[in-house]
């Protein structure tokens, strides 16, 4: 009777099947997964929404393809060379080798990141290397998700003027050379990762590089025309809303997944997520209600955004009050740089930054990365990350430090981005123009692509049931494709 009492339920014994493997953990796995999945769902269809919903309408269908093509142009890039150049075997302290993450042998054994052993000064071990308990393919598609939301968030840069057929080669280009530099180095093993730079979830590898490479490619493609500039109204505001909601929800695998295990980090570090957001959006609008007399819609979903970027970097290792703190700060010094400063320094309004990434993203994220280095929480701390003992500033010892080097890799990542995507977008001006043809521009989404994204009276369709009668299945509406109207034959 006792050995019944301590026996393991059957759900949890192991299987002699060979999908199932002694070293696989399936809440884990099923966790992994799921996270990925809500991270992929920020992207498509949550940031497609967004940006479909967000810009004039002419542009609808240009922001939110921009949008779909990277997901996709991503997805192949990464599973050809760029998953091991970011988390592979270390061939540089910023870069690891490049190589196929395709092979059945390679992507059905135990996840494992090898050049995240961890090591004391006299060579023996402080940490071990990463080994979740899934198998790689989840490993990979999880870090893909993360790859490819960086470079759409990118694109809200850019939407509104960047040639096409650039873009399409600035995708795998900026993925190469930028991304798995930045991954690998803090994340995968690198220089930076072994220093102890905490980055939780991608606030210096995910948002201050997509907000710095955003406002540099922005600056090389060159601006909107000056009509567009001036007046750019949402063209669904609802639609927009609903790609925020998902990108909001879609959070809590973007950080909850980043323990690589549904353990008790990856509790916080979701709660902490969302309280940040909460607090961040609230302030926003409390700003614009004293400010501007009104709350703005917009500028609820620019507060929701930098909250959750801001709580990235520090996401699972900081405490509930921190991330309070964090949100207040969010939703005030990116709404400062936005509203106020933006309108005052000639170099912002120069360059024009569609959708404001590098306050959204670039300011939200050095800034949550740097309170990170002042809040991360000891015990917090030990759980998730290689260095043994760090700490926050707030909590004495080497938190000091710990400020420091916050402030540095943020340094790099900010530098690297600048250079290479200068470079990149010089190159590819050589082959083709980085900016559409004024004639294009002036039109929009039918000169570029031949659709609009919405057929409203007056506006396309142009057949009238109420003034033309029913059609029969005999007499059915057609359009007159040389005139744009719609007839009955």
């Amino acid at each position: 009777m006792a050995a019944n009492a301590t026996a393991v339920p059957q759900a949890y014994q192991a299987y002699t099947s060979a999908a199932v493997p002694d070293w696989l953990n399936k809440g884990d796995n099923a966790w992994q997964m799921t996270s990925a999945t809500l991270v992929g769902l920020q992207s498509v269809p949550g940031l497609v929404l967004l940006y479909g919903g967000i810009v004039k309408k002419k542009w609808a269908v240009n922001s939110a393809f921009m949008a779909l093509y990277a997901f996709a142009a991503v997805v192949l890039c990464w599973v050809i060379w760029a998953y091991k150049m970011s988390f592979g075997e270390k061939l540089l302290p910023l870069w690891g080798k490049a190589g196929p993450a395709l092979g059945q042998k390679f992507l059905i054994k135990q996840a494992a990141l090898p050049s995240t052993v961890h090591h004391f000064h006299d060579g023996t071990v402080e940490t071990a290397a990463a080994t979740p308990y899934y198998p790689m393919a989840s490993m990979v598609w999880f870090q893909c998700v993360f790859a490819a939301i960086t470079l759409i968030l990118l694109a809200g840069s850019l939407l509104g003027r960047m040639n096409i057929k650039a873009w399409m080669m600035f995708v795998p280009l900026w993925l190469t050379f930028s991304y798995t530099v930045g991954a690998f180095s803090l994340w995968g093993g690198g220089f930076l990762f072994h220093w102890g730079v905490i980055d939780y979830s991608g606030g210096y590898v995910i948002h201050l590089s997509s907000g710095i490479a955003g406002i540099t490619a922005a600056y090389w493609v060159g601006p909107r025309t000056k009509v567009d500039r001036e007046r750019f109204p949402p063209n669904n505001v609802l639609l927009m809303l609903a790609g925020a909601g998902l990108l909001w929800m879609g959070w809590a695998g973007f950080n909850g997944g980043d323990p690589y295990s549904a353990n008790i980090d990856s509790s916080m570090a979701v709660l902490n997520t969302n309280i940040c957001a909460a607090t961040s959006l609230l302030v926003w609008t409390w700003l614009d209600v004293i400010f501007f007399n009104k709350p703005s819609v917009i500028g609820a979903v620019q507060g929701m955004i930098t909250g959750l970027v801001c709580i990235t970097p520090g996401a699972g290792v900081v405490q509930g009050w921190a991330a309070i703190i964090m949100g207040i700060l969010s939703g005030s010094i990116p709404w400062f740089t936005m509203m106020i400063l933006h309108k005052k320094w000639w170099l912002l309004q120069t360059i024009d930054d569609t959708l404001g990434v590098f306050h959204t993203h670039a300011v939200a994220g050095y800034l949550g990365g740097i309170l990170t280095g002042l809040f991360a929480e000891p015990v917090l701390c030990s759980l998730f990350l290689p260095v043994t003992n760090s700490r926050g500033g707030v909590y004495g010892g080497v938190g000091g430090m710990q400020i420091l080097k916050q402030i540095v890799g943020g340094g790099f990542i900010i530098g690297w981005n600048v250079v290479v995507t200068s470079i990149i977008c010089v190159l590819i001006g050589f082959v083709v123009p980085l900016r559409m043809p004024e004639e294009e521009l002036l039109i929009g989404d039918d000169a570029v692509h031949g659709e609009e994204a919405y057929a409203l009276w007056g506006d396309g369709e142009k057949y009238d049931s109420t003034k033309h009668g029913g059609a029969s299945d005999e007499q059915t509406p057609q359009q007159n494709v040389s005139t744009g109207a719609t007839q009955v034959v």
